[in-house]
């Protein structure tokens, strides 16, 4: 059971696809549900489709749920209305171990893909500026820190600055990006210190524990986790760092899921059939709650 420190949030993720003309086979692929682990459970959710069509879950290969439909028949709108109630909890404090423990055989095995390049800008003399000056840390917990604290000092935080698929060459031209841009290039730097790093989908509660506000529009968010050695014996654990917010993730960031980059857990992925512009209206609500009794949940 979580302790007394926990977080309660509703979450309401409203969706709205108008098209010009008639579309059909319009398939669907949802990553949006809060995943449960050691310092999160995901209470209540459901997604309501307008047209009604059935539903179908998996977890994919990283383990994220995945909600998958098709609208077969014509339509000219379609509306996704996703809702959750999620508990979380400050994660522990993260581990100090030395750069020596990334070399041992058991953390390169627990690492794995998250190790290997994805996306990188080979010859780009500013990522080469910034892989040194984010080298000579005294332990690879510092080094997260410091990419943390380092890109949001370097740029600018600027929608339309990218585009969803922008590699990281495109904000280091710029000079500014999104979550997702920063998240990239901090997996790219953490990667070439040896460390592993993913790829973390989310929302986040971007109001602060000492605001007033009990509800707030917000977007989809972003940030990372770096696999971080235990001193001594032991598996290494997984530490959330957001380099948008300047610091690590704490009880206000709700996680959907992870993988290697964007492309493995965007929130929404669909195609569909027709001569057709579609025109995307789309809001994310997170509502702080008291704390609730699942069964009271269920029960409502």
């Amino acid at each position: 059971m979580m302790s007394g420190t926990d977080m309660n949030f509703a979450i309401r993720y409203l969706t709205r696809y108008s098209y010009d003309a008639d579309v059909v086979d319009n398939l669907n692929a949802l990553r949006v549900k809060p995943a449960a682990n050691g310092r999160q459970r995901c209470d209540e959710f459901g997604v309501r489709l307008t047209p009604e069509v059935r539903l179908h879950h998996h977890a994919d290969y990283f383990g994220t749920e995945v909600v998958e439909f098709e609208v077969s028949r014509p339509h000219r709108q379609l509306t996704i209305d996703v809702r959750a109630r999620v508990s979380t909890k400050s994660p522990g404090e993260p581990p100090q171990a030395t750069w020596e423990a990334l070399s041992e055989p058991s953390y390169r095995e627990s690492g794995g893909e998250f190790l290997l390049h994805t996306e990188d800008a080979v010859g780009d003399p500013a990522l080469a500026e910034l892989i040194n000056t984010t080298r000579a840390t005294s332990n690879p917990l510092a080094t997260v820190m410091l990419i943390s604290e380092l890109i949001p000092d370097r740029f600018e935080y600027r929608r339309g600055a990218t585009f969803v698929d922008s590699p990281i060459a495109d904000l280091l031209e710029a000079g500014a990006g999104v979550c997702q841009d920063f998240v990239h290039l901090g997996l790219c730097l953490l990667r070439h210190h040896g460390i592993a790093a993913r790829y973390v989908s989310g929302y986040l509660f971007a109001a602060g524990a000492d605001s007033a506000e009990e509800s707030i529009e917000v977007d989809t968010h972003a940030w990372l986790e770096a696999l971080l050695p235990l001193p001594g014996r032991g598996d290494p654990v997984w530490v959330g760092a957001d380099p948008t917010n300047r610091g690590l993730a704490g009880e206000n960031h709700v996680k959907i899921g992870h993988g290697r980059h964007y492309a493995d857990v965007p929130p929404t992925k669909g195609v569909y059939r027709g001569v057709a512009n579609a025109e995307l209206e789309a809001s994310v609500t997170m509502t702080r709650l008291e704390r609730t009794d699942p069964a009271s949940i269920a029960r409502s």
